[in-house]
């Protein structure tokens, strides 16, 4: 355990590391002014490796920069501001006192010094760093995890589709790493394909491994059923099993599920709970995806109804979650009729293959306290 011990005088230096040598601890340095201690400390190499430093004992009052001065400058700096300092004072100032500790201090002694009291608050001051950096470790592993499990959770995303008849893309903003939001969509035959946008009840990693799990399970409905009727009746049977009597977890979705036919010119769609996505029929005709059944795992059972949507030369649609809807009030618009107004405008893929950017501004896309994600399609014969 390495410490570092700052006092301009010499006698002092050589008290506080009798006191330590007696005590068994070996690892020390000695310095006479801050000025040493920063260059020691090489705080001004922003990519130096951090010299081992457990605990700093500050003498507060020292020429030209004193121990509080000294002390706030270390709390500038990253890599630095965690190690522990202890002040040696020989004032009686409690004004001061009180000063040192609100700039960044953890303890203090005072002159002349007790050797009992300057070990035991040694140690108080190296177990605080000792957990310290373990919460540091275990931070940035965690913090590891979740960026691996972010690219895990984007490799599960759907790549765009541009083809001579349909287009599909999406756009994806996690209010964190991890996101309840999900998208997916697959080729059925050559004629249909099934399209996908759901949003997991609350956000964060609880329902981003939720979200993760039902998109397996989609996988294997879609390849099943295809149909959405029974797609979202199965969906619903497995959020029953995951929310079982015995769990405390009851986790559901909204979601609207379609199936594009470009040979029979038809989209039929389940919209389980979502907010109501919009078509733009033929370039003239609007048509609101209303709701067909409830929330997706809310109760055991639930009652679906899908619609079919005809067209006879181009279908524009678009589906969104909440998030965006709730980014659209805060700019004192009507969602509703603003998102309306939005599927009706010709969405160039080749120009942009984000379709968020058609409906908010990219001030408007960041900072958000939900997450927000946008498809769009568009067919023509």
């Amino acid at each position: 355990m390495a410490i570092l011990i700052v006092d301009d005088n010499q006698v002092n230096l050589f008290v506080i590391e009798k006191i330590l040598k007696g005590a068994g601890y070996t690892d020390y340095h000695s310095f006479t002014s801050a000025r040493e201690l920063f260059k020691y400390l090489k705080v001004s190499d922003e990519h130096a490796q951090l010299p081992p430093a457990d605990v700093i004992l500050m003498d507060i009052m020292m020429p030209e920069m004193d121990g509080i001065e000294a002390c706030k400058y270390l709390q500038k700096i990253a890599h630095l501001k965690d190690i522990p300092v202890i002040f040696v004072t020989a004032l009686e100032d409690s004004q001061k006192v009180a000063e040192a500790l609100d700039v960044g201090g953890v303890d203090y002694i005072t002159k002349p010094i007790n050797k009992i009291e300057l070990l035991a608050r040694l140690r108080v001051a190296l177990r605080l760093k000792e957990e310290k950096d373990w919460h540091t470790e275990q931070d940035l592993k965690i913090r590891n995890e979740l960026d691996l499990a972010t690219q895990v959770q984007r490799t599960l995303l759907s790549e765009p589709i541009f083809t001579d008849h349909i287009h599909i893309a999406a756009s994806y903003i996690p209010a964190y790493k991890l996101a309840g939001d999900l998208y997916y969509w697959h080729k059925i035959d050559e004629d249909r394909y099934a399209v996908i946008l759901l949003d997991m009840m609350g956000h964060g990693i609880s329902a981003s491994l939720v979200c993760m799990f039902i998109s397996s399970v989609l996988r294997d409905a879609i390849r099943k059923h295809t149909d959405p009727e029974s797609v979202i009746t199965e969906l619903n049977r497995w959020m029953a099993y995951i929310a079982k009597d015995d769990s405390y977890l009851h986790y559901y979705f909204t979601a609207i599920y379609l199936v594009v036919d470009t040979n029979k010119k038809t989209v039929t769609y389940v919209n389980a709970g979502h907010p109501p996505g919009f078509a733009c029929v033929d370039g003239k005709d609007f048509i609101t995806l209303e709701r067909g059944s409830l929330a997706v795992g809310f109760t055991e059972h639930i009652k679906v109804n899908a619609t079919t949507l005809h067209y006879e030369n181009s279908i524009q649609l678009l589906l969104y979650t909440d998030g965006v809807e709730e980014a659209l009030e805060r700019t004192g618009r009507d969602p509703i009729a603003y998102l309306q107004n939005a599927t009706s405008q010709y969405w160039n893929p080749l120009a942009s293959n984000s379709p968020i950017d058609m409906i908010l501004s990219k001030d408007l896309q960041y900072n958000q306290p939900d997450d927000m994600c946008t498809v769009m399609i568009c067919v023509q014969s």
